[in-house]
């Protein structure tokens, strides 16, 4: 699995003109399901979004998780994380699992977090989202379970 992790003072997602999702400060995740990903995947990239030390201690030095600092996390289904975009100029999405595992991984990632004691805030699997963010730092990281 894959996932972009964005540090945000705030963000929200809206599915047809309707907030469904919003955060104060935290991450906001893109989260992208593979060809080949099981649940043990999503639990991992759960664990590592939950653990990673990208906000600011006492001393201003990135040193304390999500879990220290009990910001939220926005989870954002986003299948073209997958894009292949080594030939031509139509990128190939071949590589991102089908919908039905995407789904089932996504909301495996997204339950994982909330079972670390996180606030979880999801989108909505499959549906055109206008997601919105105000990027802190900036701050973007890249989590790939394969590599």
């Amino acid at each position: 699995m894959i996932a972009l992790l964005q540090r945000v003072s705030e963000a929200s997602v809206d599915v047809g003109g309707v907030t469904i999702g919003a955060i104060g400060p935290g991450l906001l995740a893109l989260v992208c399901a593979m060809i080949g990903d099981e649940p043990a995947d999503a639990e991992r990239l759960a664990a590592k979004t939950a653990r990673l030390r990208i906000f600011a201690d006492d001393a201003g030095r990135m040193n304390r998780s999500l879990l220290e600092t009990g910001g939220a996390v926005l989870a954002i289904s986003q299948f073209t994380l997958a894009a292949d975009t080594r030939r031509g100029n139509r990128p190939g999405f071949s590589a991102a699992a089908p919908p039905d595992l995407g789904v089932a991984l996504y909301g495996r990632y997204c339950g994982a977090l909330a079972d670390e004691g996180l606030t979880v805030a999801p989108g909505r699997f499959g549906a055109h989202m206008a997601v919105r963010l105000v990027n802190d730092g900036p701050v973007t990281i890249w989590l790939d379970t394969q590599a």
